[in-house]
């Protein structure tokens, strides 16, 4: 700490020194030449341009200085010279510190070593770094202070820088391929007067003015499918999700999905066009259709194969396969004593029949299920808003799409009769009918043409692609216990 205090004083005595020699510390605009990689790839020698970043390397040389200069883009050397500047100015540059920020105008050319590097003419000081970047940039070591203190994590860490450049890349190819497709992206409400669209715990708010308890939105199906009602026939939004349930290395209370309504469709249609999307994203960001997650050594940890086709399985099939073949021909009790007994699970005493069923789907299949995987036919009672199979009425016409041991994307044929939508929203409230959302119902009442919808975790599919292991990894700021002061 005393050592951490010195530094900080020193600090302050050069933005004092700078003051005092008539340099304002925290200066104003400054026209670039476009950012550090644009000014690489137009480089010249003889050439002028304008180059603003970060202080990340000072190498002084008392009449002479070189300095790498940082931004988003990358870096580039600049070469500060007393003849060229004059005495005065070089003491300015004797002042400066690794993550200052300072913008610079100079000719291009090529050092010895064949470094492209700007020679100064002129230059200011534009942000003056008050506290030293830790570990000399070689990033921070506390897991927890780079997720509490991202703007250093991003300045220190390649690795992050990359993984963020990723999801933004993600983002990006995503709307772009449903836009080239004919969809429309639209926007619904955050704060909702029913939570619904999904079976989760819901964060409550109230509305001062209007004396208004509401909801943060667990999902916007309901507000899009009344977009489909309302004419728009292909509509997708890249929305915040918000759920008041536990944070794991896979879970984040907020978090961000795409959910995308496709009327005349149906899941089959929707699972072509969700494969066909991720394997586009796939190509665009990584270079290809097979993701390498590794090690922080470097060394592979796990292959995951995106090429198409992706494999389509029912349920039924998949649980027969891991469970047993006469799984669905036991009694509840024996389900329940053989998930124990046989299969080596912990089931908690108040799961229903279909519940105990799915907690084996996800601890013998979904968690070792790497490569895509699309889940068919899933039990009515899991999607009470998809539509109901022609020939089997315990099941729906769904998919999950199950990819690096998750779910990253659920797809319906929606359920459009809305006798059928109210009878099934009531038993999934229970004694809680006030949370059905009479309004969407009303909607369905006016028409609501046969649709496929899906949703796709952007936080989860930024893990697959880029290897993260933590969803943390991939939230430029997670949700975190506040920090303990003593």
């Amino acid at each position: 700490m005393e050592q951490e205090s010195e530094l900080l004083a020193l600090r302050r005595e050069k933005l004092e020194a700078l003051r005092s020699k008539g340099v304002q510390p925290f200066g104003a605009a400054f026209e670039t030449s476009g950012d550090i990689a644009q000014v690489r790839e137009q480089f010249s020698e003889g050439a002028t341009f304008r180059i603003a970043g970060r202080i990340t390397a000072h190498r002084d040389m008392g009449k002479s200085h070189f300095l790498d200069l940082r931004d988003a883009s990358g870096r580039m050397q600049v070469y500060a010279q007393a003849k060229e500047l004059g005495p005065a100015a070089i003491e300015i540059f004797a002042l400066l510190d690794l993550g200052d920020f300072i913008g610079v105008e100079g000719t291009a050319f090529t050092t010895k070593t064949g470094e492209p590097t700007l020679k100064v003419r002129r230059f200011e000081v534009l942000a003056k770094s008050l506290r030293p970047l830790p570990e000399k940039w070689h990033g921070l070591q506390d897991v927890e202070a780079r997720y509490r203190q991202r703007y250093l994590d991003l300045i220190t860490n390649k690795q992050s820088r990359e993984i963020f450049a990723k999801r933004f890349a993600i983002i990006r190819e995503m709307r772009r391929f449903l836009e080239n497709r004919g969809f429309v992206e639209v926007e619904t409400p955050m704060l909702q007067a029913v939570a619904g669209g999904a079976a989760a715990e819901p964060f409550r708010t109230h509305h001062n003015a209007l004396g208004l308890d509401l909801y943060l939105r667990i999902a916007p199906e309901l507000y899009l499918k009344r977009l489909l009602v309302g004419g728009l026939n292909k509509v997708y939004e890249l929305n915040r999700n918000f759920r008041n349930e536990g944070i794991s290395r896979r879970h984040n209370p907020e978090f961000t999905m795409l959910e995308a309504y496709w009327a005349y469709a149906d899941f089959e249609t929707i699972a072509d066009l969700v494969e066909e999307m991720v394997c586009h994203i796939a190509e665009r960001v990584c270079g290809g259709s097979t993701i390498e997650h590794r090690d922080s050594a470097g060394n592979i940890t796990r292959t995951i194969h995106l090429q198409r086709p992706w494999r389509r399985a029912r349920y039924h099939d998949l649980l027969r396969e891991a469970a047993g073949a006469d799984w669905f021909d036991l009694s509840p009790q024996q389900r329940r004593e053989r998930a124990v007994s046989r299969l080596g699970l912990d089931i908690l005493p108040q799961l229903v029949d279909y519940e105990v069923t799915q907690h084996v789907f996800e601890k013998l299949i979904e968690e070792k299920t790497f490569d895509p995987l699309f889940v068919t036919h899933c039990p009515k009672e899991l999607v009470p808003l998809a539509k109901q199979n022609r020939s089997d009425a315990s099941i729906v016409d769904v998919y999950e799409l199950i990819i690096n041991g998750v779910e990253i994307s659920p797809g319906y044929t929606e359920l459009n009769d809305p006798l059928v939508q109210r009878q099934r929203l009531v038993e999934q409230a229970g004694e809680e009918t006030q949370q059905i959302d009479e309004d969407f119902l009303l909607a369905l009442e006016y028409g609501m043409p046969p649709a496929g919808g899906f949703g796709l975790g952007i936080d989860r599919l930024t893990m697959m692609l880029t290897g993260a292991e933590s969803i943390r990894d991939v939230i430029l700021f997670p949700l975190l216990k506040p920090k303990r002061t003593t």
